[in-house]
């Protein structure tokens, strides 16, 4: 009987095993790593729900219109790094730090100032308040102009300036909005030259489109001209806004194959101006860029098309590095 217990014994410890065992142990890791619960699959559908929400979408409410650019926010931007994982993010140190921005604008800081606001046709008696640029007053703001078919400047400087935004930002340039469709109206005028003026911009560029007469073409740079009285002083900025929009005009050209306006500055693509607040009340480089003539029909057939507008962003971009980096 003593053998043949203790053979049953031995087959019973071998089936059995012990805590020591690594099958066992193995086993148990496989069971606990099924059953907790993973996290890459939110990850992966918050990211597909934030590329749904900051790409490039067609505005329907605008026919003839072809995809105006979403806001990126600081996706994929250098500037605003985070830690490893975070979607839209470049990735930092595991401490969770922003990593300094890299890149040839690094340490460049620039302001982009879309003209007008979507919300501003909504609030008529707001801007049309006089405000002080210095020597005189004018509206806080207007409503800007628009196609013959009904395509708003207002959308069309917000798109080209979100374009603008990402190229520099993804060359290291720290760039900050006067207004991204974010508030009701606005910022009046005298708020727009003040914005850059407090982030000490080392470059400002308002994005806009003209509302002039049909057969005018063209886009053309609009520099502050010396002015002193009040509460402006353009003489220290008038000779750097000039170097910045001379920068921008042969940029522009090349990037969009479009031509310096036909109908003012001389086929120069410069325009000087002292009667505007937000060039009058800088106190940094600043130029207004006049993108092209949307009561035109040919070139409204250009400042409606996406793909335009990407190359449009792509000129100011190159206009604008070339002035920083000189």
């Amino acid at each position: 009987m003593v053998p043949t217990a203790l053979a049953g014994w031995f087959v019973w410890h071998g089936v059995s095993g012990s805590d020591d065992d690594p099958r066992t142990t193995a086993a148990g890791s496989v069971s606990a790593s099924s059953s907790a619960p993973s996290t890459t699959g939110a990850q992966d559908s918050q990211g597909a729900r934030d590329s749904q929400n900051n790409g490039s979408t067609g505005d329907s409410g605008d026919s003839g219109v072809t995809g105006d650019a979403g806001n990126p926010g600081n996706s994929g931007n250098p500037a605003h790094a985070g830690k490893p994982g975070d979607p839209g993010n470049a990735g930092g140190g595991q401490d969770g730090k922003e990593a300094p921005p890299t890149g040839p604008l690094a340490g460049k800081v620039v302001v982009i100032d879309p003209g007008h606001n979507p919300g501003n046709r909504d609030h008529t008696e707001e801007i049309n308040r006089p405000v002080d640029i210095g020597t005189t007053s004018k509206e806080c703001d207007t409503t800007g102009t628009s196609t013959n078919a009904g395509y708003p400047e207002a959308t069309f400087t917000l798109d080209v300036s979100r374009r603008l935004r990402t190229l520099l930002r993804e060359q290291g340039a720290t760039v900050t909005f006067t207004h991204d469709a974010d508030r009701p109206y606005g910022p009046c005028v005298d708020e727009r030259a003040r914005i850059g003026n407090k982030a000490k911009a080392d470059a400002v560029v308002s994005v806009h489109a003209d509302g002039s007469a049909p057969g005018n073409r063209g886009f053309h740079v609009i520099l502050p001209a010396l002015v002193k009285g009040g509460g402006a002083d353009t003489a220290p900025i008038v000779g750097p806004s000039r170097d910045l929009g001379e920068h921008i005009v042969g940029k522009f050209a090349r990037a969009t194959g479009s031509a310096p306006a036909n109908y003012l500055g001389e086929g120069t693509g410069l325009d000087v101006r002292d009667d505007l607040g937000g060039l009058n009340l800088s106190t940094v480089p600043k130029v207004f860029v006049e993108c092209g003539n949307m009561r035109d029909a040919k070139d409204a057939a250009s400042l409606t098309d996406a793909e335009w507008r990407q190359k449009a962003a792509q000129g100011l971009a190159d206009g604008i590095g070339g002035f920083l980096r000189k």
